[in-house]
């Protein structure tokens, strides 16, 4: 290899020697530097989304619910009817302003309907719910409405004691 460069004119060894380099640039470039920079930017964005992820969890790390504790519903709460169990839990979360209507559907079910509820509040109300009184959601609707900010909804569910 040495031979055939030094048979070469100086100029053709200087345009071998100036693409020889970019040549070796192009592809440390290539097959170094992209994929670094890649799996960097990536990582940044993996960061980016648990940093969000965190900061909407923040709120909940001081809830800590029965079920979390590893406790059953109590046989007094699972005694009460689901309309009575329905109307107080809604008064002690301060949701019983945007409830529109409850019907019971069974000895152990009651359909309820919310109109502009902030979703955040009514699933912490579900939550208790299932914790406090073994109420479980059988089925559920949601919809946004236009009329409120964000993160309010509109939403009917049934729920029902498991037997």
């Amino acid at each position: 290899m040495r031979a055939w460069f030094d048979s070469l004119q100086p100029r053709e060894q200087a345009f071998v020697i100036v693409g020889g380099t970019v040549l070796a640039a192009a592809v440390c470039y290539v097959l170094i530097w992209l994929p670094l920079d890649q799996g960097k930017r990536k990582m940044e964005a993996d960061v980016e989304t648990w940093e969000r992820s965190l900061a909407e969890l923040r709120p909940l790390k001081g809830l800590k619910t029965s079920a979390a504790l590893g406790s059953q519903p109590s046989g007094a709460n699972t005694l009460q009817t689901p309309v009575v169990i329905v109307d107080q839990s809604l008064r002690t979360r301060g949701l019983d302003g945007a409830l529109k209507r409850s019907q019971p559907t069974t000895s152990n079910g009651i359909r309820v309907e919310f109109e502009d509820v902030v979703f955040d509040e009514l699933v912490l109300w579900l939550g208790d719910l299932s914790t406090e009184f073994a109420l479980q959601v059988s089925s559920g609707s949601f919809s946004t409405t236009s009329r409120s900010g964000p993160g309010q909804v509109n939403a009917t569910l049934t729920l029902e004691r498991a037997p």
